[in-house]
């Protein structure tokens, strides 16, 4: 297998050509959801069938168990202060991991429903956290508790920390997942994964431009169609290009939306992110494993 497939002369200046895909570890039923956590040298990640949170450590590149049980964390991402806020599946809920190591609730239900099962989260400049709520954690017992929606449709919320406030700002979307902003913040990606439940459903990431005022977002419109396999979580570049992961790899995609290459993976990637000291080492989940590439771009912050 390639290390890589360029199908863009923009893609050889993101990546290193001598550095190899590397296999850290495996033995999860399903890799999702890493966060890099600067301060401790970590990545921490998801491995929702087993309801545990798993850690590699830089360092010495051992792994080990963070938590378990852990309410089936899926995706993760950092605040401003470096904590870590996490998507979980069984709390139905998004949650914060304070420094002294407590786990704090912070926000489980949208005018008095509860959330299906919160997915993938980002949190913008301005504190607020934006995730998706996909019904896949209450769907079966498989990687949360299984449950009838109470909101009766799968979108897109805002929660501001600060005031409490909850509201919607993406209700176009069958399965909403993965979802990032680009690096000024003006736009907004978010992966659809509806497929899974609208067969022959288009597996797209779309892009909705975010408000003056922040809090919103409007003219939403397809990014991206999956060349294989489904969008699931994706990161952005300091330059805008977008890092996802596709049925057989993580594709690259150019700010102007063009495919510029691919790096195979031999299993189903789910996630990505970016990490190391230099935020140039790149983290992919994928189904049974995590692994890992050094490559010539660095994560937004």
């Amino acid at each position: 297998m390639s290390t890589y497939d360029i199908r863009d002369p923009r893609f050889n200046a993101l990546i290193i050509g001598h550095a190899k895909l590397e296999k850290l570890w495996t033995g999860c039923r399903w890799a999702e959801g890493p966060v890099y956590v600067p301060a401790a040298k970590s990545l921490l990640w998801s491995d929702i069938p087993n309801d545990r949170l798993m850690r590699f450590d830089e360092t010495d590149g051992s792994v080990s168990v963070f938590e378990t049980p852990c309410g089936y964390h899926n995706g993760h991402t950092r605040d401003a202060l470096g904590r870590v806020i996490a998507c979980e599946h069984g709390g139905r809920r998004i949650s914060r991991l304070e420094h002294d190591g407590s786990w704090t609730g912070l926000v489980d239900r949208v005018e008095g429903k509860r959330f299906n099962s919160p997915n993938d989260a980002v949190v913008k400049s301005d504190g607020t956290i934006w995730f998706s709520d996909p019904t896949y954690g209450i769907d079966s017992a498989y990687e949360g508790h299984a449950a009838a929606s109470e909101i009766g449709a799968s979108n897109v919320y805002r929660f501001d920390p600060a005031s409490g406030e909850v509201a919607a700002v993406v209700t176009d979307m069958v399965k909403p997942n993965g979802l990032a902003f680009s690096p000024d913040e003006r736009l907004l990606y978010v992966a659809d994964t509806g497929a899974t439940h609208v067969p022959g459903l288009p597996a797209v990431i779309r892009v909705y431009d975010v408000a003056e005022s922040g809090s919103t977002v409007g003219n939403g419109r397809v990014f991206a169609t999956s060349p294989a396999g489904f969008f699931d979580g994706f990161r952005i570049d300091r330059n805008g290009n977008i890092w996802t992961s596709t049925g057989d790899a993580v594709a690259i995609y150019a700010s102007d939306g063009t495919l510029i290459g691919r790096i195979p993976v031999p299993e189903i990637v789910a996630n990505v992110t970016f990490g190391g000291p230099k935020r140039n080492r790149l983290y992919i989940t994928a189904q049974t494993s995590l692994y890992s590439i050094f490559v010539n771009a660095h994560e937004i912050n």
